[in-house]
């Protein structure tokens, strides 16, 4: 476990906060795999009901991926890691016998974008920025898997349009669109309220959700494509690289399409 991520029972229900508020809360190999861990492990005794997912510091949810740990890839073996690595605690998060919560403020982009949709039900602030703005910074790309449970909640058109014009999607559209249930005034009303939902899901009958979810999980479910290719083309690209350090060092990145 790391001190990147905290996590705390209140009653039956389980908090998990991402804790890194100086970086908006941006996700360490380390917070991933602990995330992963989390979902895969916990109890089904009936001592917890559900789970709340939340970001520190009232500006964010979870920026992406922490940049800085893209540096280290010299190979396309590790990008296709990174991704496999990704799908993995995306799915531990999607099948999760207990019910999830995203409780959203603020940023909520790359990789946390992608675990606010494995989340069963998803509420934020007013002030909400969402989306991929990978096609403007990083220049690397998602998963086939990944976009498929994107399009499965948000519509294929939108999920392109968005990671195509990079922009970030505000409330009102998420309200709209149905990426999220409700719109909160701001930080402290969210967390109040994923409380409220929290315990109204622990008064469910916990085998009707865990039914629900997996079946619906299983709707979606397509034959795996093959993405390989794909990533390793944006991984291993001069531009990936570019992109990387002239967004670390607050720089617009000059595209080359190599």
């Amino acid at each position: 476990m790391t001190d990147d991520l905290i996590q705390e029972i209140r009653g039956e229900t389980l908090w998990i906060t991402f804790n890194r508020p100086q970086a908006r809360n941006a996700m360490t190999f380390a917070m991933y795999e602990a995330l992963a861990e989390i979902c895969t492990t916990v109890p089904t005794d009936g001592s917890l009901k559900a789970i709340v997912i939340c970001g520190a510091g009232g500006k964010a949810f979870a920026a992406g991926t922490d940049m800085t740990q893209f540096r280290g890839f010299e190979t396309a073996q590790d990008a296709l890691d990174y991704e496999a690595e990704i799908s993995r605690v995306l799915t531990a998060v999607e099948t999760c016998p207990l019910p999830t919560i995203a409780a959203i403020n603020g940023a909520c982009t790359g990789g946390g974008a992608s675990i606010a949709v494995a989340c069963d039900l998803r509420i934020s602030s007013a002030d909400l920025k969402f989306g991929f703005p990978i096609a403007r910074t990083l220049g690397n790309c998602l998963a086939a898997e990944n976009l498929a449970r994107m399009s499965a909640l948000l519509g294929a058109g939108r999920v392109r349009e968005l990671i195509f014009t990079a922009r970030l999607m505000g409330a009102e559209e998420a309200l709209s669109a149905g990426l999220i249930s409700e719109i909160l005034p701001d930080v402290d009303a969210v967390m109040t309220r994923a409380g409220e939902l929290a315990e109204t899901l622990a008064g469910m009958a916990p085998l009707t959700l865990r039914a629900t979810k997996e079946a619906m999980r299983r709707n979606r479910a397509v034959i795996s494509v093959e993405d390989a290719d794909l990533v390793t083309m944006c991984y291993m690209s001069e531009d990936f690289r570019h992109g990387m350090e002239a967004f670390l060092a607050k720089q617009k990145p000059q595209w080359k399409g190599r």
